[in-house]
């Protein structure tokens, strides 16, 4: 895929733009977005992210599409994962509800700048090594088998990083926040306030989740303009989507055994991939192995797809069937407690 100097930095200018609003907005007046606020935004978002795949499949063909269109569903699946644990860390530290679209907004920015380092990384390392492809394969199967393991998504899943739990013991930090401050000066001392603890979870937090979401999003295209459009749509009304959805994220029990799924295949097709292209010595005398099939990337969409939505059905179906009930009241006797006696 043949990519322009000029459309790389039209494309870049126009989401930065996009994102210098979004800032200029949430910086000037932190606040609960309302249902309808949240709605517009995600479904601008998504639109725009439709517009771009379609407009890529008119200028580079429908094979470039399908890896778009892969690429971002898969991404985006992996953010709401990457919600849900935002949304543990917001209860954990009480952040006010006011505050958390600025937490998100950061965590957001922070994201963005972690998947853009490791894009450029790995980009750098396919197109020096192949064999790089074994090591990301491997890496996204063991990460399916870990999120596998761990079932249901649920709240006590999370646990502080070694991060987290060091900045919490050395940095002099108030229990009260103070707006969107990260800092404040209390007799005479520079504390951290609440919200710059929250930032440092939430950027741990992405750091982890760029790990696996670069290794995906390589599985499906090695195209680094479809790679970076693909993050940075996935990334894209995810702080309105927390809001818009709310409690229903929690309703999303089977997200990490579908998302196991789906990294599972992907890890599976970049070793195929990889021995079909393979140069180490040791594997085949250093040549490709030619029986080793490529799966294509219609497949894999359809693939993604089919296994999302069964995963959102079935979890919506279990969070309904397994909502408590609610035991009837005991009766009482209107007798006085003397006549029963």
């Amino acid at each position: 895929m043949h990519v322009a100097p000029y459309v790389w930095y039209i494309t870049v200018g126009l989401l930065l733009a996009l994102l210098i609003v979004d800032v200029f907005v949430i910086g000037r007046r932190p606040h609960e977005p309302s249902t309808k606020e949240s709605a517009r935004a995600i479904a601008g978002y998504v639109g725009l992210a439709v517009l771009f795949g379609l407009g890529v499949w008119v200028f580079s063909g429908g094979e470039y599409a399908g890896e778009f269109f892969a690429g971002w569903l898969t991404e985006y699946s992996l953010s709401v994962d990457n919600l849900f644990i935002f949304l543990i860390i917001m209860s954990r530290f009480s952040v006010p509800r006011k505050y958390q679209q600025t937490a998100l907004l950061i965590g957001i920015i922070l994201a963005l700048v972690f998947r853009g380092v490791f894009i450029a990384v790995g980009a750098a390392a396919i197109n020096e090594f192949s064999w790089v492809f074994y090591l990301f394969g491997a890496f996204l199967v063991y990460t399916a088998i870990h999120l596998a393991m761990q079932g249901e998504n649920d709240d006590d899943d999370f646990k502080e990083n070694a991060v987290i739990r060091f900045a919490k013991k050395r940095l002099n930090a108030t229990d009260e926040y103070n707006g969107v401050k990260l800092t404040v000066r209390k007799n005479g001392k520079r504390l951290v306030t609440p919200m710059a603890l929250v930032i440092i979870a939430l950027g741990t937090t992405d750091l982890l989740f760029a790990l696996d979401s670069i290794p995906a999003i390589y599985g499906l295209t090695q195209e680094p303009f479809l790679v970076f459009t693909a993050n940075v749509f996935a990334l894209m009304g995810l702080r309105q989507l927390y809001f818009l959805l709310g409690d229903l994220l929690k309703r999303l029990v089977y997200l990490s055994i579908g998302l196991s799924v789906v990294l599972a295949f992907i890890g599976v097709k970049l070793v195929l991939h990889a021995m079909h292209v393979n140069e180490l010595p040791f594997v085949n005398g250093g040549h490709h192995i030619e029986w080793a099939p490529e799966i294509p990337i219609w497949f894999s969409l359809g693939f993604i797809i089919i296994t999302l939505g069964i995963t959102t059905v079935a979890s919506l179906h279990k969070s309904r069937n397994s909502t408590p009930a609610v035991d009837p009241a005991p009766a009482v006797d209107p007798k006085p407690a003397e006549e029963r006696q």
